[in-house]
């Protein structure tokens, strides 16, 4: 089974109608996020694993302090990878223990926090483990900690997303695996593994072989250390979703099921078992439109500019062989705009080149007014928001079955100028 549902376009465009109806603030672009669709997304992940699981949503995926609380209200815990990712959490009302905390890059200040705090570790490397050490014996609390593994089970399709190839950056590579036993003689308090393989890209035989590959690591340990060992495994995210109508990703079931088979003990009672999905909840809960403020024409074709570009869809910019979005033209009144196709080229408002979300595109003809909805923008894409040209983010709108609420509103040039200024607002 494949997992192909996505939001219908006429459902977002009545949406974007409701909120105009409204008056609601939608011009010259406006972001929305369903979170009807992103709590039954949470809900089918607790359905599929075991109950007392930790699912936890990956923050940097959509950092947005409404939608995270809208998720830690329906029972999902969240993954910070960033300290201030960990203040999201607690500004959201997440309990300090249903917080996970990943980074590569953490300073002795950013542990003693998040040991004060209390919330759960991932640590990244062999140093780390010794600079909690320092700060465990010195009167800091020890909190649930674990440490990722790189699994090695190489590069998915997407490069740049990949993390489990032989050289990534995270984690303490599985062929050290005797540095990872000595680490679980030396410190007591070290509590289980991590291992996250990579994001959109990877098949679905790579994450079960690197979460495999992790589990008989952690499953030796506890043979060799007695049963309350290497008691939690956080296998991460990773999951990828559709992004064209073509596309055919697992569902979430069949990779649960798939875990079931092939990895049982992660099943097993007396294993506090941990997910950190970002992109699979969020992505398809997102969706955005702009009007057209001018349309192009020359020898060279038809070139329509829009208020979202590259600061919005920054990996769509920068590699669109990678990052697909499906474009749809509406008219003023946000209905289906008709007629014949012919190419077209999407430009974004910044000042350089590369600020084009499509070109070649094939579209009906546009004009000034006209609408462009963009579908599945939910992740990845508002949390890497560019702050070249200094433009300001758009309001973001809640959708909740018929109800619709502001999440966030628009940055006036005022909110954009305390931003660059020196500090806290000051000039």
């Amino acid at each position: 089974m494949s997992d192909t549902d996505r939001l219908d376009p006429g459902s977002m465009a009545r949406a974007f109608r409701e909120a105009r109806r409204r008056g609601m603030d939608v011009e010259p672009a406006v972001l929305f996020h369903d979170l009807g669709r992103m709590r039954a997304r949470i809900g089918r992940i607790g359905a599929a694993f075991p109950p007392g699981a930790l699912h936890t949503v990956a923050i940097k995926a959509n950092p947005l302090v409404e939608v995270l609380r809208a998720a830690v209200d329906c029972g999902a815990g969240l993954e910070a990878a960033s300290l201030e990712e960990v203040k999201l959490s607690l500004a959201a009302g997440c309990p300090p223990d249903r917080i996970v905390y990943d980074s590569p890059a953490k300073s002795r200040a950013d542990i003693a926090e998040a040991l004060r705090l209390g919330v759960r570790i991932n640590a990244d490397n062999l140093d780390e483990l010794g600079r909690i050490d320092e700060l465990v014996g010195h009167g800091g609390a020890a909190s649930r900690i674990g440490l990722r593994i790189n699994p090695q089970v190489g590069a998915s399709s997407i490069a740049l997303t990949s993390v489990a190839d032989r050289r990534s950056k995270f984690g303490v590579p599985l062929e050290q695996a005797d540095a990872v036993r000595a680490a679980f003689a030396r410190y007591a308090w070290l509590a289980g593994l991590h291992v996250h393989v990579g994001s959109q890209g990877c098949a679905l035989s790579q994450l079960i072989d690197g979460i495999g590959r992790v589990e008989a690591l952690r499953q030796e340990l506890r043979r060799a250390m007695g049963p309350l060992a290497a008691g939690t495994m956080d296998i991460g995210g990773g999951l990828p979703v559709a992004y064209r109508s073509t596309d055919r990703p697992p569902a979430l079931e069949d990779y649960a099921a798939a875990l079931r088979r092939e990895v049982p003990t992660l099943f097993e009672e007396g294993t506090t078992l941990i997910t950190e999905f970002g992109r699979w909840i969020q992505a398809g809960c997102g969706f955005a439109v702009s009007r057209v403020e001018y349309v192009k024409k020359d020898s060279a074709g038809r070139t329509a500019i829009l208020h979202l570009g590259a600061d919005f869809l920054l990996r769509r910019a920068y590699h669109p062989d990678d990052w697909h979005h499906d474009f749809m033209a509406l008219d003023p009144e946000a209905e289906p705009k008709g007629g014949p196709l012919s190419p077209c080229t999407l430009g974004g408002p910044l000042c350089f080149g590369g600020d084009v979300l499509a070109r070649e595109l094939a579209f009906p003809e546009l004009s000034p007014g006209d609408l462009v909805l963009i579908r599945d923008t939910g992740a990845y894409t508002l949390s890497m928001w560019s702050r070249h040209c200094s433009r300001g983010i758009p309001a973001v709108l809640g959708v909740d079955a018929d109800d619709l609420r502001v999440l966030r509103e628009r940055e006036l040039p005022e909110d954009v100028v305390a931003f660059w200024s020196r500090g806290r607002g000051r000039p």
